[in-house]
């Protein structure tokens, strides 16, 4: 179910600005970031479930690590432009991938490294200045920024930002904590090609051992790619 749908009538909200700057004030000041992600659901034609341990840094950097008993899973970082996928256990590297590829290969969502971090923050998705706000039925209000909506609502007086949009993915913030969302569902559905069937990805994060603006010794943003390695392509 679309964040849209069953919402029709709104009128022009004129404190879009401040409501804004209210439920963001926690997310936005988020300069690092380390937690425990579990991950449960679908990621296109797959099941998805893991925990990893991530670790974030402002304003594009980002580490996702699939812990196993030896050897991680997988190791991904993020910088910038460019990504670095480990495979330990194959002994396999991808390097210099577009990182919001690399991720749609490993999660099904397309989404580069400083957005994530503020999904992950609790902000939505990486946006410039609002522009518009409009008000709907049952106290939501949307504010507007370039290709992204902003879904707001006061929860016991204070504004809180529960969703996000932007193009075909969405976000959703569920079980605020301190201001702050330990929940978050996120679906993509890419957009579908002739002869194919749809690949919608549906999956709810749960947050745990969260560190906000703290030394990053938990998840350190660099990787060490050992010596006897075979690099892989993206497409592999």
């Amino acid at each position: 179910v679309r964040i849209t749908d069953g919402v029709v009538a709104s009128r022009p909200f004129a404190d879009y600005v401040s409501s804004y700057a209210a439920a963001t004030e926690r997310c936005r000041d988020v300069r690092t970031m380390a937690a425990v992600l579990s991950i449960a659901g679908r990621a296109g034609n797959h099941r998805l479930r893991a925990t990893l341990d991530a670790g974030f840094a402002s304003p594009a950097s980002v580490r996702l690590e699939f812990p196993a008993p030896g050897r991680p899973i997988f190791t991904y970082v993020a910088v910038g432009e460019e990504a670095t996928l480990v495979l330990p256990r194959e002994a396999r590297v991808l390097r210099g991938a577009p990182p919001a590829a690399t991720l749609e290969a490993l999660a099904g969502a397309a989404i580069g490294p400083e957005d994530l971090r503020t999904i992950v923050a609790g902000c939505g998705f990486a946006a410039g200045p609002v522009t518009a706000g409009r008000a709907f039925d049952r106290g939501w209000v949307a504010v507007d920024s370039g290709s992204v909506t902003s879904w707001l609502q006061q929860v016991s007086g204070a504004w809180q930002m529960v969703a996000a949009v932007r193009g075909a993915v969405e976000v959703r913030y569920a079980d605020f904590q301190a201001g702050r969302p330990a929940t978050i569902r996120l679906r993509a559905s890419p957009e579908k090609r002739a002869g194919e069937s749809a690949s919608v990805t549906d999956l709810t994060i749960r947050l745990s051992q969260v560190d906000i603006n703290a030394l990053m010794r938990r998840a350190p943003l660099v990787i060490d790619v050992r010596a006897n390695v075979t690099s892989m392509t993206l497409e592999q």
